[in-house]
Formats: structure tokens, C-alpha cells, sequence
């Protein structure tokens, strides 16, 4: 019902993403954003074999870097609905805590097999994580996308956009606003998850346990999703600067966490071969584990 509002758009991406790319830049931020989900997906595999390998992935990750990346990926998934995101954002976003949800548990399996008995708070409050993970994952499965726009209000990629041609129109209506505001704290947990995992690392004097995959493919997948959103040409009426505006929230949680990440990846050069506690970690561990 929306192809007669763009006449010039790329029919396959109207057809499965029902949005409207107008020229080569709109077919570009599209091919972008599927490279990003491509990097996003195959990040959490290095990790999950590296912790099958060596069986200390409780002592690798930080639990409040795995708790923070869930809650910020939860926020961000439920902004994108309440904020009307482009369903291309919207399956990123339902990958993202599908894939947290598979990490934190992991993590839970690693912990109580390292450490037997010993549950302790920071356990309790994974599995809590992963409860309402999948609650608010199923739950917005399955939810009614709702009625399409009409064609004269076709929104694209646009974030808060209000069809300005219709006059008495309130521009921002209070779904979108509480979805800017979710997807604003969600770049807070973002940029906030890092920290633990850095200060783990420098406290560890190591990177064992942690695959490197992991952070470059998000690394490299929050740069993509970024130009991506860059890319994408402001909806007609829309300013570059409204556009940006509309968008800050999600390009601060991509492109602003590429700063810690790559602290990070300074990390693993820094505490790679001959560095103390690297080499003999998981031995250290496993013998731990012989102890009564």
C-alpha cells in the first residue's frame, strides 16, 4: 500500500523491508545495514566455541559487561518498536538478546560448573536478565505491528518523523518519545557495559577466555550499522540536522562504544603471549576446581 508514495524506489527493498529507497544512497544504507547484521550475527560464535575450549568463560567475561550489553540490547529492542524503526533495526535488535540470552547462559553453565555450590548474587540477577529477556522477546514477537501508515505519511528510516503536511498533527506522539527515551538509556548501558570488562581484564592481566572475534565483529558491525544510518537520506521535510537528531540515540550506542572497544583491543595486544597469568590461567583454574 506504501509503493505509491515512493515510484522511484528500489522495488526489492519496498517489497521486503517496506522501506523507501529512493536512489543509490537510500541502496547503499540498506546493503550496509544487512553487512552489520551479517557482522552481528557471526560475533557470537568465536565466543561461544572460545568458551566451550576453555571453560572459563565466568572468569573472562565480566557478569555486569554481559548483564549491561542484555539490558542495553532489551531497551534498545523495545525503543525500536515504540520509536517505529525500520524492521531492518528491528530484527538486529531481536538478535541482539537472542544471542545475549544464549551468552549469559553460557556464562551461568561455566559458572556452576567451575565454582559447584557457589550461586551468589551476581548469578541470581543473570538468571533474572534472562527471564525477561525472553518474555520481552516472545512478547514482541508477537505483537501486532499495527496498521500501516497511509501512503501521504510514508515513514522510511525516519525516527520521531511526523507527516508535517497534515496540519493539527501532534509532531511527536508519546510512544515515539518513550521510545527515544528507552533507546537513550540503552546507549547509556551500552557505553556503561564496557567498563566492567575492561576493568576485568586489567585487573586479570589477561584476555584468555574472551575470543577477540567477538569485538572485532561488533566493532566492525556498529561501524557498518552507523554509515548506515548516515547514509540514509532525511525523509522529505526533514532536515539533516532533525534527521541526526531523530537518530542520536542509536548512532551513540553504535559508533560511541567503538571508543571502548577499541581500549579493548588494545587490551588483547597488550596482554598477549609472555604476559603473566595469560598462558597459565586455566590451569590455575582447573586446579582450583580439584580443591575440596
Amino acid at each position: 500500500g506504501n509503493s505509491s508514495a515512493c515510484p522511484d524506489g528500489a522495488a526489492w527493498v519496498q517489497a521486503v523491508f517496506d522501506e523507501c529507497a529512493r536512489d543509490g544512497r537510500d541502496v547503499a544504507s540498506v546493503l550496509l545495514g544487512l553487512a552489520s547484521i551479517g557482522c552481528f550475527a557471526a560475533a557470537s560464535f568465536p565466543q561461544f566455541y572460545q568458551a566451550c575450549k576453555t571453560g572459563i568463560m565466568d572468569q573472562a567475561l565480566s557478569i555486569y559487561f554481559l548483564l549491561g550489553w542484555l539490558g542495553g540490547d532489551l531497551l534498545n529492542l523495545i525503543g525500536s518498536f515504540l520509536a517505529n524503526q525500520l524492521p531492518l533495526q528491528i530484527y538486529t535488535a531481536i538478535y541482539y538478546v537472542l544471542a545475549d540470552l544464549v551468552m549469559l547462559f553460557l556464562y551461568c553453565y561455566y559458572k556452576a560448573k567451575n565454582r559447584g555450590r557457589g550461586f551468589g548474587a551476581s548469578i541470581n540477577a543473570a538468571f533474572v536478565f534472562v527471564f525477561l529477556g525472553t518474555v520481552s522477546t516472545v512478547s514482541l514477537l508477537r505483537r501486532d505491528p499495527g496498521v500501516a501508515p497511509a501512503p501521504a505519511a510514508f515513514r522510511g528510516r525516519a525516527l520521531l518523523a511526523a507527516d508535517v503536511r497534515e496540519a493539527g498533527d501532534t509532531p511527536f506522539s508519546r510512544n515515539e518519545i518513550i521510545g527515544f527515551i528507552i533507546g537513550s538509556i540503552s546507549s547509556v548501558l551500552y557505553l556503561c557495559s564496557r567498563v566492567p570488562q575492561i576493568y576485568t581484564n586489567y585487573k586479570r592481566k589477561s584476555t584468555a577466555g574472551i575470543s577477540y572475534s567477538l569485538f572485532a565483529l561488533v566493532m566492525l558491525g556498529n561501524t557498518l550499522y552507523g554509515m548506515s544510518v548516515l547514509l540514509k537520506n532525511p525523509e522529505p521535510g526533514q532536515s539533516q540536522g532533525d534527521y541526526l537528531l531523530h537518530h542520536l540515540p542509536w548512532l551513540v550506542g553504535s559508533l560511541g562504544v567503538l571508543s571502548l572497544d577499541f581500549i579493548i583491543s588494545f587490551q588483547f595486544l597488550a596482554y598477549r603471549g609472555g604476559k603473566p597469568g595469560a598462558p597459565e590461567e586455566r590451569d590455575a583454574l582447573l586446579g582450583e576446581q580439584d580443591e575440596p
